[in-house]
């Protein structure tokens, strides 16, 4: 009976120590949280996406706290949710951030593009990159269709639609995780009020690409000499517009050959 009591009685002081040497290290090494940074939190939506460019919106609320990133830094929440921080920091809200959305630089349909093989394995576009030819469709260059995309965009603002993956404009949120996991590199992000886009991104030459595709660009170059904005160049045979310089006209829509600049 002693021996037990002892025992208790070793073990509750031991106890006590601990807890007192966990009190004393929890005052020493605490960290001082600025209080507004868990207010901005709390008006942030919580998708940890990334799409503001922070690791997520723990990390995007202390940047903004610290000065690092506008308070209307968050893609996803918008003017809104930008209004409700500005009035935690007190300061005036920033304007209205351009919209960007991602966008897919291929138009290769089942209607345009003729399946060279039968493809069986795993439903991915990495899993089909592995293969020699990558999966069934002729052009090299275009969507595979797989959805690796759209296993990866946390908004359902991307789907693959008759062969070739086509996004929502009004859920993307630009985050940049469809651009993150494209294996051809085919999605871009560009201004959503850009009214025109090369869709394509075969980089063989002319006669090449009319083999594969009947809506691929051929690097004809006419675009870029009728562009007045200075706005159209070709690089590795393929149209690219800066939309910076892009005035919109359509004059490079109406004349291309393959009808490959398109309206968005």
């Amino acid at each position: 009976m002693v021996m037990f009591l002892s025992t208790v009685i070793v073990l509750a002081v031991v106890g006590l120590l601990m807890g007192l040497l966990l009190v004393f290290a929890s005052e020493t090494f605490k960290v001082e949280v600025d209080p507004r940074e868990t207010a901005v939190r709390e008006c942030l939506p919580g998708n940890n996406c990334g799409a503001c460019g922070f690791a997520g919106c723990d990390a995007m609320a202390a940047a903004i706290v610290k000065g690092e990133a506008p308070v209307n830094g968050c893609p996803v929440g918008g003017a809104p949710v930008g209004e409700k921080i500005a009035v935690v920091m007190g300061v005036v809200a920033a304007p209205e951030r351009e919209k960007k959305v991602a966008f897919v630089k291929c138009a290769g349909t089942c209607d345009v593009q003729k399946p060279k093989c039968s493809y069986v394995g795993i439903e991915s576009c990495e899993a089909a990159m592995t293969i020699p030819g990558k999966g069934i469709k002729a052009c090299t260059h275009g969507c595979l269709g797989y959805g690796s995309c759209v296993a990866a965009c946390q908004f359902d603002a991307i789907h693959v639609v008759d062969g070739v993956a086509k996004v929502d404009r009004s859920k993307c949120v630009a985050c940049g995780k469809c651009v993150a996991t494209c294996p051809q590199h085919l999605i871009e992000i560009v201004p959503d009020k850009a009214p025109y886009a090369v869709q394509c991104s075969n980089k063989d030459k002319g006669p090449i690409v009319r083999q594969v595709c009947g809506a691929g660009c051929i690097g004809c170059g006419l675009c870029a000499r009728l562009c007045e904005q200075g706005a159209i160049t070709l690089t590795d045979d393929v149209a690219h517009i800066d939309y910076s310089k892009c005035a919109g006209c359509g004059k490079c829509a109406e004349k291309c050959p393959s009808k490959i600049i398109r309206l968005r």
